[in-house]
């Protein structure tokens, strides 16, 4: 199969509904390429409990290249030379994304801001300015375009600014950032993991961030309560095995008590650039070896097993979200077995993925 066909079938692959990223990489190591895997997706889900979902019409994915091109945008996949290489590290790196703007710029030492909506003024400033000294110091600024410190942050950085959004790339969320959305399409970089006209819904946002932090080399909180959305991100870098940094505050300000306990957890106290600098230099990404980025992808060995060996993962999952390593510990079955296990179930509909490479099941 030439390379074209090969790029239509993973699009139809990532769009088909219960295939996530992991399902998605697992199926080309198993398989070696998303035709024969789609082939193969019947008889997965029949082996899971379940119907195999529905695999997009080759004219849809037509459709959306189409639509893309007239927004000025184009496809990005797992595997292109161009794909940044640190968010390709990630086990659930987006197996597509769609930009627009400048892809150089993920090239670039790149540091994630993030913060509260409903900022004060005074932090709102800071990460303006913080953002733009770091760009002036040669980083990037990835961040989230939510109202508060995202905003700011992007517009202190411009056009040295990667923004990603939770929805459709031609949707403006929320819709008071339109004018900068469309800026930083412009001058800067702006990413999407969902197809074009997808309205942002609660459960893309934990999926958004982890893009922002896993674009960066670390992640500064400049403000944030407790229970937020950036604790959040913050634990996501820490997983990612990123930098986690975090602006201080006072004590008797509620936004500042996030911040506060990060730092009191081990983030790094960030006063100034160059306290974010400091650390992140000895982390350059240009200087981490170059990936293999080839599209002929190489077939695992099959894995044989039967009832008893996925009964026994089976056994193991529940409602509760429950890390993947920890069901290869219990189970005391190969990780490629379980692997594939939790792969059937996903095709079946009857496993949910959670951020931090945890499952649950769906009953």
């Amino acid at each position: 199969m030439d390379e074209a066909a090969e790029r239509s079938a993973r699009l139809r692959l990532i769009r088909t509904p219960s295939i996530g990223p992991i399902g998605y990489r697992r199926l080309l190591a198993r398989f070696g390429s998303a035709a024969v895997a789609i082939e193969a997706l019947p008889e997965l889900a029949r082996r899971g409990g379940g119907r195999a979902p529905a695999v997009p019409a080759p004219d849809t994915i037509e459709r959306e290249q189409a639509l893309i091109e007239k927004l000025g945008a184009r496809h990005l996949l797992l595997g292109d030379p161009e794909y940044p290489p640190l968010l390709a590290e990630l086990d659930d790196a987006p197996a597509v994304l769609t930009l627009r703007g400048d892809l150089a710029l993920a090239a670039r030492p790149t540091v994630a801001i993030v913060g509260a909506r409903d900022a004060s003024a005074a932090a709102c400033r800071f990460a303006r300015e913080l953002a733009r000294d770091l760009a002036a110091a040669g980083a990037g600024i990835v961040s989230g375009l939510a109202r508060g410190i995202d905003g700011a942050a992007h517009l202190g950085a411009l056009p040295a600014t990667i923004g990603v959004v939770a929805g459709g790339i031609d949707v403006a969320y929320p819709p008071q950032h339109a004018a900068l959305q469309e800026r930083i399409a412009r001058e800067g970089l702006l990413l999407a993991e969902m197809p074009p006209g997808t309205e942002p819904r609660a459960r893309h946002f934990p999926y958004r961030n982890r893009i922002v932090t896993g674009l960066a080399l670390g992640t500064l909180v400049v403000e944030a309560a407790p229970r937020s959305g950036s604790l959040i991100s913050a634990r996501l870098a820490g997983e990612q095995g990123r930098e986690v940094m975090a602006v201080p505050g006072h004590p008797s300000d509620p936004r500042a008590r996030g911040c506060n306990a990060l730092i009191r957890d081990g983030a790094t106290l960030v006063q100034g650039a160059a306290d974010v600098l400091e650390q992140l230099r000895p982390l350059d990404p240009r200087a981490l070896p170059p990936r293999a980025t080839a599209w002929e992808s190489v077939r695992e060995p099959a894995v044989v097993y039967g009832d008893v060996e996925r009964a026994r993962v089976e056994s193991l999952l529940g409602a509760a979200p429950v890390a993947t390593d920890e069901l290869v510990r219990q189970s005391a079955l190969p990780a490629a077995l379980v692997q594939d296990v939790l792969l059937e179930l996903e095709l079946a509909g009857r496993l949910e993925r959670h951020p931090g490479g945890r499952v649950s099941r769906l009953t």
